[in-house]
């Protein structure tokens, strides 16, 4: 595959990853589960969590919103320079994403790869009070939710990428 198919999948692969993590997001604000019980919060705010607690509705609401203007973003890196939002805004925005989803997934943000590895192996000892659950919510991280977020990090960075080379190729 070419390097500007890379790009162009990347883009595209950035809103499907958006699209579907806006769908659980708007799923879980209008009540359904979806996932919430496998949220890597602490144990105080994943009851508030499960309870419904009007923050967290509020907080699904809001990012179902934000996953909206994810897929109007990536799919805005397709286009050409000249459309509505500049190239230097697309490309800080998609690598910033990127970072930010990479890292998460890595565990540089607290959960990750890294962290549920260490929790899982027993190198980092869980909090004792919620052993079990950590570990449960640790494994789920570790197949799901990380590899999704370095899934769509790496997404982002490579539309950012595009945004970056075709910049410097055109002028």
């Amino acid at each position: 595959m070419p390097r500007t198919d890379r790009a162009r999948a990347g883009a595209y692969g950035a809103a499907a990853c958006a699209s579907a993590y806006g769908a659980m997001k708007l799923a879980q604000a209008l009540g359904a589960n979806a996932l919430a019980d496998k949220d890597p919060l602490p144990p105080e705010l994943r009851e508030r969590l499960l309870a419904r607690d009007p923050l967290f509705v509020a907080s699904h609401w809001v990012l179902a919103a934000a996953a909206v203007v994810g897929v109007v973003v990536a799919l805005a890196t397709l286009r050409p320079w000249r459309a509505a939002l500049p190239r230097r805004l697309l490309s800080a925005i998609a690598w910033t994403l990127g970072v930010l989803m990479i890292a998460r997934a890595i565990g540089a943000l607290g959960h990750g790869l890294v962290g549920d590895a260490l929790l899982l192996t027993g190198l980092r000892p869980p909090p004792a009070t919620h052993a079990a659950l950590a570990r449960d919510l640790a494994r789920w991280d570790l197949l799901l939710w990380s590899p999704f977020f370095l899934l769509w990090g790496v997404c982002w960075a490579t539309a950012g990428w595009r945004l970056g080379r075709r910049h410097r190729t055109t002028g």
